[in-house]
């Protein structure tokens, strides 16, 4: 599986942006996708992931309710809805096909105060 994030970019404190990350393959739908994001000098974090149907999600609790997972299996892609953004969120976010070693390029996202 290939995975190939896009859409971050430099954005206010309170603005939104919207990830995408289209996967090839044709078993992109039986994976639990994720969302993981990586700051300057720190380890590499899960924000949130879905389950292979998109029934269930999960988040990290610093984001809950702000930001939302969410995914097309007939288009091979996974979202994820950043709204409400805080100076904290600046990170490089990556998607990954969850508990695999799958991981995409990488979407700098940066939230300025």
């Amino acid at each position: 599986v290939q995975l190939q994030a896009s859409g971050g970019g430099l954005v206010q404190a309170g603005g939104s942006l919207r990830l995408s990350c289209v996967a090839s393959g044709r078993t992109f739908s039986s994976y639990i996708m994720g969302w993981f994001r990586q700051a300057p000098g720190k380890e590499r974090e899960l924000v949130a992931r879905i389950s292979p149907g998109g029934g269930g999600t999960d988040y990290k609790v610093s984001v809950k309710g702000r930001f939302t997972i969410s995914r097309d299996n007939a288009k091979n892609t996974v979202y994820l809805q950043m709204n409400s953004l805080k100076p904290e969120d600046t990170a490089v976010y990556y998607c990954a096909a969850v508990g695999t070693s799958y991981f995409g390029q990488g979407t700098q996202v940066t939230v300025s105060s």
